[in-house]
């Protein structure tokens, strides 16, 4: 996958991305004061080839001038009801209020859909203002089961067959 929004490139991860792409969300989640947790709740980044190629999910790297600013990725969680899990989703501040997170949301959106998947998950902290009104504006659900010790807020949605066209 590779794809243009702006100034912006969306593709695949690739090996070379491993260092960069932790990078952009360690600083991220440092930025909020939450913790970067390799160990745990961020070892999926260290293992993508496992964590999400391994699992028929994908990693996306988003790039500008060369340099990784974002990171959106999803992957299954319930092989037998098509579930996925949206992570990773980080866009470094410089990057933000360019509509590049709707953008990113919404082509993930598209990926899982055309992947014949039927609900997706995430959970995020309430100190990320920003991505909890973006979920909530576009449709995401309040659940409340927490897997993720840093987090303490999960969504849901259902996907219908107009996500996917």
């Amino acid at each position: 996958m590779k794809q243009s929004y702006k100034q912006f490139v969306i593709r695949d991860w690739q090996k070379s991305d491993r260092s960069s792409a932790a990078e952009v969300i360690r600083r991220v989640l440092e930025e909020y004061g939450l913790p970067w947790q390799p160990e745990e709740a961020d070892r999926d980044v260290i293992e993508v080839e496992t964590a999400y190629f391994g699992t028929g999910g994908e990693f996306w790297v988003v790039e500008t001038e060369g340099k990784i600013v974002g990171t959106a990725a999803y992957y299954p969680v319930k092989r037998d009801s098509k579930e996925v899990e949206i992570r990773k989703m980080y866009l470094l501040p410089q990057v933000r209020g360019q509509g590049l997170g709707k953008y990113l949301l919404q082509k993930l959106e598209k990926a899982i859909a055309n992947k014949g998947f039927k609900v997706i998950y995430l959970e995020t902290a309430s100190v990320l203002k920003e991505a909890v009104i973006l979920y909530e504006k576009n449709c995401y659900q309040p659940m409340t089961e927490v897997a993720t010790a840093r987090c303490d807020r999960s969504y849901y949605k259902k996907l219908n067959r107009l996500n996917s066209s």
